[in-house]
């Protein structure tokens, strides 16, 4: 159901916005909480960092769990559930008294924030006309941009006049609010048909998550070779593999899959999940920038992850603008564009000398690569592609690309840096190997549908879907 009331499209969107946001605010939001978490539980910086492991894992298993019950149960229902279960792990976490509970409170959290990002875009999916999606989607996508600028800051501001309890209370009336927009403006329809829900593609997919994020946490990228050898990683990474046929084998035959395999099947999803792990894979290696940095300025660690903030900022910036572009020339520009200004920049930190000047212009053009990959223009290709039932789930789709590319791109920059003995040069190696991957991905985004073809795709989708709504 198209929504053709512009102020009522802003209005939805506002409530899409902020329900992101949230979400997004609490993964930066939460950093400068861990000292005083540290203190008053008393625990070591092993156990410290599942404050931020658990509500990955979390997010990446409630991501296909919220998109498909959105597909079977309409948007607005699971929209507001995932809002709910968000709060109330907020409130868990404020009010924990041991840190097991706490990191049951962040696991709450993140089962609830990973449906409201693909539940939005297959909102806006659903309400918004062709001719306007990319520039919701753009928008849409500045929220991490937006969350990993803002986030540190508003922390150290309520830490300074609060305690880290408040960094989670301040999410119930937020969510309440949220609730009460979400229950009139969201649409509330759902399939007239309903199948036997996948329970077991579910608990399998689930399990082969959790062993492949275990896996990779517990890979340590400065022996990797050693930690390769030991259980905690070889053991879980193949039980992961060995998952993999057993979901593919479950899913070809539930009546109602909870991940359609036609998603990774057809040509132009194909590509889209290969672009989604491309820029989860470039994405993971800014997290090893700061320590690029450091070694090749010696300049403090707080220093450097500030000199991050010119990347973070162009990539806030260039999403609705990818967004806006979108909706005039289609997907394939875009992409095309992302992915050859990505491989310019990786290959300029790579290659040639470190200097501030270098890292800056550098630092802008990944910043931007990213910000018209990431978010807006792949959702978009999904939306017009996957069929109104399959929509939330194709986004679900797209996340996971994205998490396995964080996951990889990850211990391979952890990997390559160590195996060439660190510092500059070890890195720089690293930006390398990623700017050659993503140079090949040019040709790849060669087999895109070009514009016109895109807006055919959704004619026929759209007549399709009107031809069932009467029978």
């Amino acid at each position: 159901m198209q929504i053709t009331d512009t102020r009522t499209r802003n209005r939805l969107l506002l409530v899409l916005f902020v329900g992101v946001l949230m979400g997004a605010l609490d993964i930066a939001i939460v950093g400068p909480a861990l000292p005083a978490i540290q203190a008053q539980f008393g625990v070591d910086d092993r156990a410290l960092a599942w404050v931020f492991t658990v509500y990955v894992l979390a997010n990446l298993v409630g991501t296909p769990l919220m998109a498909k019950l959105s597909d079977r149960a309409g948007r607005r229902s699971i929209y507001v559930l995932n809002v709910a279960m968000f709060a109330a792990g907020s409130l868990v976490v404020a009010l924990s008294p041991t840190f097991a509970v706490l990191l049951l409170g962040r696991a709450i959290q993140g089962l609830g924030a990973g449906g409201i990002f693909p539940v939005a875009s297959a909102v806006i999916g659903d309400t918004f006309p062709v001719e306007k999606r990319g520039s919701a989607l753009g928008l849409i996508g500045a929220v991490f941009g937006i969350a990993f600028l803002v986030g540190p800051i508003l922390g150290g501001v309520i830490l300074l006049a609060l305690n880290w309890h408040w960094l989670f209370l301040i999410n119930l009336p937020i969510a309440a609010a949220l609730i009460v927009a979400a229950l009139r403006l969201l649409p509330s329809t759902r399939p007239n048909v309903q199948r036997p829900f996948d329970w077991a593609g579910m608990i399998v997919l689930t399990a082969l998550l959790t062993a492949m994020t275990y896996g990779m946490n517990q890979l340590d990228t400065a022996n990797v070779r050693a930690s390769l050898a030991t259980p905690q990683v070889w053991g879980f990474l193949l039980l992961a593999l060995l998952l993999v046929p057993i979901f593919v084998w479950i899913e070809k035959r539930a009546a109602d899959p909870v991940l359609h395999l036609s998603l990774f099947t057809k040509r132009q999803m194909t590509l889209v999940n290969l672009f989604a792990a491309l820029s989860g894979f470039a994405e993971a290696a800014l997290v090893f920038v700061p320590a690029l940095l450091v070694a090749a300025f010696a300049v403090p660690e707080s220093t450097a992850s500030f000199m991050l903030l010119p990347v973070v900022l162009v990539m806030a910036i260039g999403s609705p603008l990818a967004g806006r572009t979108l909706d005039r020339t289609g997907s394939r520009t875009v992409v095309l564009i992302g992915t050859g200004v990505l491989t310019v920049g990786m290959l300029m930190v790579g290659l040639l000398p470190i200097s501030l000047a270098l890292f800056y212009v550098a630092g802008v053009l990944v910043g931007l690569g990213l910000s018209w990959l990431l978010g807006a223009p792949l959702r978009y290709i999904m939306l017009n592609e996957a069929p109104r039932s399959q929509r939330a789930a194709s986004q679900a789709a797209l996340a996971l690309s994205t998490r396995v590319g964080q996951l990889t791109g990850g211990a391979l920059v952890g990997a390559v840096a160590a195996s060439m003995g660190g510092g500059v040069v070890g890195y720089q190696q690293a930006f390398v190997i990623i700017g050659l991957v993503s140079a090949a991905f040019i040709v790849l985004a060669l087999g895109l549908k070009k514009r016109h073809e895109e807006l055919a795709t959704v004619q026929r989708n759209e007549q399709a879907e009107g031809a069932a709504s009467v029978a």
